[in-house]
């Protein structure tokens, strides 16, 4: 799906700014179906927006974790960067940067965040393994995280003010942006911990273990373990474990999203409620992510969106 240009400069026409949010509409639609669902209920301003973000992060991601990774250096990464620096000046290279362009000058993005996903995937060039926690929790900061920063700037917060005050007082602001963007990150961890065990048997196949390994010794479960799909009551009690952190980050997470602007919370809260489910179905195959995966059914999807609305009231 990319490639990667000598110049930051276009060489070639490119589409249209309504052909290149098409594109992305479908690519998000094809690969990432539960989180196209969420964009379904927002404005579509701000679908557009997220749409052009996914592909970006998606193309990203596929430098290392895509049919062509093999090839990818730090030179890579580093002409990727320049092709951003590019689109945050305004100028496209490909296709989908279009999209980007516009989405960028529409809701004024940071360029930080992109930064911090393009390191999270140099540090997928050079590790496989993560000693800590405090380790990963980097990893998914720059990898996932950043996707929360980016999304925020586009659904918007909402300022609200103490009622329960007397009339002459200043209106105090009661909702922090500050710590929405904290509540957005914490989403976005949540949701990369989650992927992290629904596809640890997907990458001990690859020879890589994105679980801590203080917290694997701590339950005396060994990597042999691991790539031989062992599950046991030692992985058992280990991934009840994992499972109650990332519930903790979707817990902190959830207080940030009345903060937003109205019309962003509704799809905010279906994305949580949606992707928290699949430790649930972790826990129904009985720990089992060696040879299941964890598959959330579209009729459960569905069954789900009314309790998001009813959270996002």
């Amino acid at each position: 799906m990319l490639q990667l240009p000598e110049t930051p400069r276009p060489t070639k026409k490119l589409a249209s700014l309504e052909d290149s949010y098409e594109q992305c509409r479908q690519v998000t639609a094809d690969y990432a179906k539960t989180f196209y669902l969420g964009t379904q209920l927002m404005s579509p301003e701000k679908r557009q927006g997220v749409w052009a973000i996914y592909v970006w992060c998606r193309l990203t991601d596929e430098l290392v974790d895509g049919p062509q990774a093999a090839f990818t250096t730090s030179e890579t990464l580093d002409k990727w960067e320049e092709q951003l620096e590019s689109v945050f000046a305004g100028h496209p290279v490909d296709d989908p940067d279009v999209a980007l362009v516009d989405t960028v000058e529409r809701y004024g993005l940071d360029i930080q965040p992109f930064r911090d996903m393009i390191a999270g995937q140099r540090m997928d060039l050079v590790r496989d393994r993560y000693e800590t926690f405090e380790d990963l929790r980097l990893y998914c900061y720059r990898v996932a995280g950043t996707v929360g920063l980016m999304s925020a700037q586009i659904m918007g917060v909402e300022q609200f003010c103490d009622r329960l005050q007397a009339p002459w007082s200043p209106p105090r602001i009661l909702n922090n942006p500050v710590n929405t963007i904290n509540k957005a990150v914490d989403l976005g961890i949540a949701n990369q911990l989650t992927n992290i065990l629904r596809d640890v048997g997907e990458d001990a196949r690859r020879g890589r273990i994105y679980l801590p390994l203080e917290d694997l010794a701590a339950f005396d479960y060994t990597e042999a373990d691991l790539f031989n799909g062992v599950v046991d009551d030692r992985w058992r009690a280990f991934m009840k474990f994992q499972i109650r952190r990332a519930r903790q980050y979707f817990a902190q997470a959830e207080s940030g999203i009345g903060t937003l602007q109205r019309d962003a919370r509704w799809p905010v809260w279906s994305a949580l409620v949606l992707y928290r489910q699949i430790l649930d179905v972790i826990e129904q195959n009985q720990y089992d992510v060696f040879t299941r995966r964890a598959y959330v059914p579209s009729r459960r999807k569905l069954m789900s969106l009314p309790l998001a609305w009813l959270k996002s009231l």
